[in-house]
């Protein structure tokens, strides 16, 4: 079944970044949300940041907090409009996006003789996840 291969990929993917990430000390839903962070807008929203990793508020608000007390963001009201919380990296979460740039090309070059068949799969994978976000719709 599609269903349980891609489950167990993304088990297997959230795996093989454990290892890498706990000397960050960050989770692979944490690394994620960080990388949206030090590649996206300015202060993007709670809601922004959701739209990216595919995380509902309640799931992602207390997420945000851990990493709002570990130092490497802060949350703040929206001034203009109070019910939205807008995202900013410290200079602490700003540094970390150094150490990071390895996590991804280490798993990278681990892989690096499939090369072709993960950017084939990933593309695969992004039109598929386009179609099933399209049923809910």
């Amino acid at each position: 079944m599609l269903c349980h291969a891609l489950y167990s990929a993304s088990l297997a993917m959230q795996h093989a970044y454990r290892d890498m990430l706990a000397p960050l000390g960050l989770t692979y839903p944490q690394f994620l949300v960080m990388t949206v962070l030090w590649t996206g807008p300015e202060s993007p929203t709670v809601k922004e940041i959701g739209a990216q990793v595919h995380l509902e508020s309640s799931t992602l608000t207390p997420l945000l907090k851990r990493l709002e007390k570990a130092g490497l963001l802060s949350r703040q009201r929206d001034t203009v409009d109070e019910r939205q919380v807008r995202i900013a990296l410290t200079p602490a979460g700003r540094a970390l996006e150094a150490r990071a740039e390895g996590v991804t090309r280490c798993l990278e070059d681990r892989l690096s003789g499939q090369s072709d068949d993960l950017r084939q799969t990933r593309d695969v994978l992004l039109r598929l996840a386009g179609h099933l976000r399209a049923l809910d719709s």
